[in-house]
């Protein structure tokens, strides 16, 4: 398998609720490396342009309202299937369907506050590696 690059998001449910410290300890356990990491604030503007590929989906409103709520960590992940592996550890989406021990059957409120993001594909980790770490040559590549 190679050595693969990918993408997560903290959410604002996980941080304001202090989980930030286990759900990276949790990523570092599966195996994944932390290249890089910062908190932020999402604006409006950025969650909208961030999300995008939901702008026609009922809840699309709800989810900018949401990520701009609070502040959220991303993250630059690498490791060998970094994106498939962590899809898996972070579990379904639904944390009521989660396999156990994944990040969202622990730390998950519900289906919309599950605590994290990943990306979905190398194409989309690398554009949403881009959008919040352009200006960082650890994970620029």
């Amino acid at each position: 398998m190679a050595i693969e690059r990918t993408f997560s998001i903290i959410k604002p449910d996980a941080v304001g609720r202090d989980l930030v410290g286990k759900i990276l300890a949790h990523i570092e356990g599966a195996g994944l490396k932390i290249l890089a990491t910062r908190m932020v604030r999402l604006s409006e503007g950025q969650a909208k342009e961030f999300y995008a590929v939901h702008k026609e989906r009922p809840f699309y409103g709800d989810l900018v309202n949401y990520m701009t709520s609070g502040p959220v960590v991303v993250s630059c992940l690498e490791g060998e299937g970094a994106v498939a592996k962590y899809r898996e550890i972070m579990g379904a989406t639904n944390p009521a369907e989660a396999a156990e021990g994944t990040i969202r059957k622990l730390y998950a409120e519900n289906i919309e506050a599950n605590a994290v993001h990943g990306s979905d594909s190398l194409e989309n980790a690398k554009n949403e590696i881009a959008f919040f770490f352009e200006d960082n040559d650890i994970c620029a590549r």
